[in-house]
């Protein structure tokens, strides 16, 4: 298996759920360097992957495969110190929204250039990962990089000006359930369920009501009918006010 060396621009949530992705599956590296401006954030890394070598940007950026980790407001900058240690030749994965391939080709001489919008998930290995390519991205080089990247999890391969509706309705959706989860644990717990049981509980359901929902052909009013008690129904209207509020506001902010 070829052991491309890679460089990460950035070492903080993403970058750790990535190499953690790869670690599980026992994907190794000619070498991975990482850069970031933040200390802790590379002494926190280091703990988790003792093998990832810490770097200067211009040794990160001249690996042949360079993943951006970065916040959308930094990333131009970043990439006018960067530019120069970018041939034609290497591969570069974007893995912020807002910023699009033309943008960054605007500085960067790669034509292998990609954006992924990559999920929590992938730390399990069971990501749902969108990624785009840019028009001139070189055939062989998309499909070992694919290969690399199915460590991940599942990608699918969309239209750029989908992206940042799947880091809305994707990346972020356990941000909206996680709380909630937990909070039911707590309750099972007032009610005399061990944190166990209420969490196999809570799995075995939601397992079950996804595939009622998506695999079954019952219709939406009938499928709601099925269960006659709604303890929280009379607050659906806030909580649809609420998605509708805060996800389409933060999609207009982000989208590129």
């Amino acid at each position: 298996m070829k052991t491309t060396p890679l460089g990460f621009i950035g070492g903080g949530r993403i970058t750790r759920i990535i190499l953690q992705a790869f670690a599980n599956k026992n994907r190794t590296f000619e070498k991975v360097l990482v850069y970031d401006i933040h200390a802790e954030v590379l002494e926190k890394l280091k703990k988790q992957f003792p093998k990832v070598q810490l770097a200067s940007l211009e040794e990160a950026a001249s690996q042949s495969t360079v993943f951006l980790a970065l916040h959308p407001p930094v990333i131009m900058e970043t990439l006018e110190k960067m530019e120069t240690r970018i041939s034609d030749e290497t591969c570069v994965i974007s893995l912020a929204p807002k910023i699009s391939i033309k943008q960054i080709q605007s500085i960067l001489k790669s034509k292998n250039t990609a954006r992924m919008i990559p999920s929590a998930t992938s730390f399990i290995n069971q990501g749902y990962n969108p990624i785009t390519f840019s028009q001139d991205f070189i055939k062989s080089e998309k499909v070992e990089l694919l290969g690399m990247l199915s460590n991940l999890g599942e990608n699918i391969e969309v239209p750029e000006a989908q992206l940042e509706a799947y880091a809305l309705i994707s990346a972020m959706l356990p941000t909206y359930f996680w709380f909630q989860w937990k909070e039911l644990i707590s309750l099972g717990s007032q009610m005399g369920l061990t944190p166990h049981e209420s969490s196999k509980a809570l799995v075995k359901t939601l397992e079950g009501a996804i595939n009622l929902m998506f695999k079954s052909k019952i219709g939406y009013e009938d499928l709601t009918d099925l269960i006659p008690v709604k303890p929280i129904g009379e607050d659906e209207t806030t909580i649809r006010e609420i998605y509708q509020t805060k996800l389409i506001g933060l999609f207009e902010k982000i989208k590129a």
